[in-house]
């Protein structure tokens, strides 16, 4: 009967010490978070969904120089025409003319 005591004794500071294992690993687990994310706050790094948003904005905003240097083009087109001459190279335009 005494050796059961004991043994049952034995399994319940094991189990405690598991206990406070899992305890120790979580708590760690946690305070390694939270410096990870003080070190990222401190080198000024933006969140995945603020890239996207930035992404997005430039994305829009490469799509409209594109539709209005097409209708720049269009108006200069429409401009030599109406003046009767030959519309410049695209080169000219630019300022890349040697």
């Amino acid at each position: 009967m005494r050796e059961r005591t004991v043994l049952d004794d034995a399994a319940g500071m094991a189990g405690g010490v598991v206990s406070l294992l899992v305890g120790v690993r979580r708590e760690m687990e946690a305070m390694a978070r939270a410096a990870a994310e003080a070190v990222i706050r401190r080198l000024d790094l933006i969140t995945r969904e603020e890239f996207e948003v930035v992404r997005e904005l430039a994305q829009r905003a490469r799509e409209e120089n594109d539709r209005l240097a097409a209708r720049i083009s269009a108006l200069e087109g429409r401009i030599s025409a109406l003046e009767g001459k030959v519309p410049p190279q695209q080169d000219e335009v630019e300022g890349t003319a040697p």
